[in-house]
């Protein structure tokens, strides 16, 4: 048994409900599954842009679900530029010469959006999880976003020393998440977890004591202990692959040549601090949270 403690990015602005996805149905794998076009370029992200196909000429179009929630976006709007998702959107938009106002939002729903075909964007922002099922029908970007998998219970409830006192648990999670495949895959609980449409309803079932724990990504978690259910507590974290951290990735259609021009951007955002910028000023407190093993 092991437990220690790291210190993990949360959201500052407390306001709106959260999403409880940190999107993925299937085990994450390496991060080199990622999809053919990750890596690094020797073009700019405008340079790679030029040649690249856009699904209107002269605009980029960017998927995301309905709600949006905090802290990924701020007040169930995607273009108003707030939130860690839709900032990382606009400036990978700007590094590939858009303006704001040639940026147009379209609503996926999260379940439908890595399904394989057509898509109706360019990429699509979502707390999407890279994985190896997914990146047979879907192309990746490079990660914009590690995180872990929390377990959120009502304080007092449970106490939890390590993966294996989880097994004994009623756990739930929302549907199609790396959250419900951790706890099916990496927990393997005694009983069937609960699956849930949205973390709305996965919430509730907690204050129901339907279940005695939910999952969710740990800034998700954070914020559904620290602002949506008082008396709550995250007791835990882990990550579902040994060695390897969960990450979220723009999602592309399968051979959308776009892929590169955005890992070109994303790379520019590392390289400059951009990212890390916009990490701090979205997801910038600081909570020590267990780490189960």
């Amino acid at each position: 048994m092991r437990l220690r403690r790291t210190a993990l990015a949360v959201p500052a602005l407390l306001a709106l409900a959260v999403t409880g996805c940190a999107p993925a149905d299937e085990e994450s794998d390496a991060a080199d599954e990622k999809s053919p076009g990750s890596g690094e370029t020797s073009q700019t992200a405008a340079e790679c842009a030029e040649s690249a196909a856009f699904r209107t000429e002269g605009r980029l179009s960017i998927g995301t679900d309905s709600p949006a929630y905090e802290p990924w976006f701020v007040d169930d709007d995607p273009t108003n530029g707030e939130g860690y998702e839709s900032a990382v959107a606009y400036a990978v938009a700007e590094r590939l010469g858009f303006a704001e106002d040639e940026v147009e939002w379209v609503t996926v729903p999260f379940n439908s959006v890595y399904k394989p075909g057509a898509k109706n964007f360019d990429f699509d922002i979502n707390q999407i999880s890279i994985t190896p099922e997914r990146a047979k029908v879907v192309d990746f970007s490079d990660g914009y976003y590690s995180a872990a998998q929390a377990v959120i219970t009502l304080e007092g409830g449970v106490e939890v020393a390590d993966i294996a006192a989880l097994t004994d648990l009623k756990l739930g999670a929302q549907t199609g998440t790396t959250s419900l495949t951790a706890i099916r895959d990496v927990i393997k609980p005694a009983t069937e977890p609960l699956v849930f449409e949205d973390t709305n309803a996965a919430k509730q079932a907690l204050l129901n004591g339907q279940v005695d724990a939910i999952l969710a990504d740990l800034p998700t978690a954070f914020y559904i202990s620290s602002v949506e259910i008082e008396g709550s507590a995250i007791v835990g974290q882990f990550q579902p692959e040994t060695g390897e951290q969960e990450e979220f990735g723009m999602l592309f259609e399968k051979g959308s040549d776009l892929v590169p021009c955005v890992n070109a951007a994303l790379a520019e955002m590392r390289d400059d601090g951009t990212l890390a910028e916009i990490e701090q000023e979205w997801l910038s407190d600081v909570v020590d949270v267990p780490e189960l093993s």
